[in-house]
């Protein structure tokens, strides 16, 4: 039922998106995750970073599913994120929607730095955000590339006293894509 409910939330968006405007959609993206602990260095990546940017009114929705974060060090880790910290089976992705601070033409070839401010929404609970980005676009491709703290108290995720020396209360995000004109 949620998979379906996902599936009808992204067929929206994309229909809204596509009504608009001009439209560039994620051709390949990856986010990469990172706790720095005192004690111990835990990481993630998915490759499955969906997203779209209207480029007539700046507006962008960027998703991710939870489960699909991969590279854990062990499988007790993975276990760990997705039951104990991101209750991956009640929030199922994470999301990033708003727009884009700056006006430029982004059908334009050149490489740019903007500001994206929307609702950054984790573990269920929606933090407004100004992430900054470098992209570059070239012959209708537009690459991206971000970096930027997430601090688990900011997203009801708590952490047992037990793990504070293992897991990190900020958590570093990198996340890159590419994106093609449609």
């Amino acid at each position: 039922m949620i998979r379906l409910i996902f599936i009808v939330f992204i067929f929206t968006i994309s229909a809204a998106f596509y009504s608009k405007g001009k439209t560039y959609v994620c051709h390949k993206g990856q986010i990469l995750f990172k706790s720095e602990a005192s004690l111990e260095v835990i990481e993630a990546k998915s490759e499955k970073l969906q997203g779209i940017i209207n480029i007539d009114d700046r507006s962008f929705a960027l998703m991710i599913d939870i489960n699909s974060f991969e590279g854990f060090s062990t499988p007790f880790y993975k276990r760990l994120f997705n039951e104990n910290y991101m209750e991956s089976t009640k929030y199922q992705q994470a999301t990033f929607v708003g727009k884009i601070i700056e006006k430029r033409n982004l059908e334009k070839d050149g490489a740019y730095t903007l500001r994206a401010k929307g609702k950054l929404k984790i573990h269920g609970v929606e933090q407004e955000r100004i992430i900054k980005s470098q992209v570059s676009v070239k012959d209708g491709t537009l690459n991206f590339e971000s970096s930027f703290s997430v601090f688990l108290n900011d997203h009801d995720i708590t952490l047992p006293k037990i793990v504070q020396q293992k897991i990190s209360e900020e958590i570093q995000v990198n996340v890159k894509g590419q994106m093609r004109l449609k």
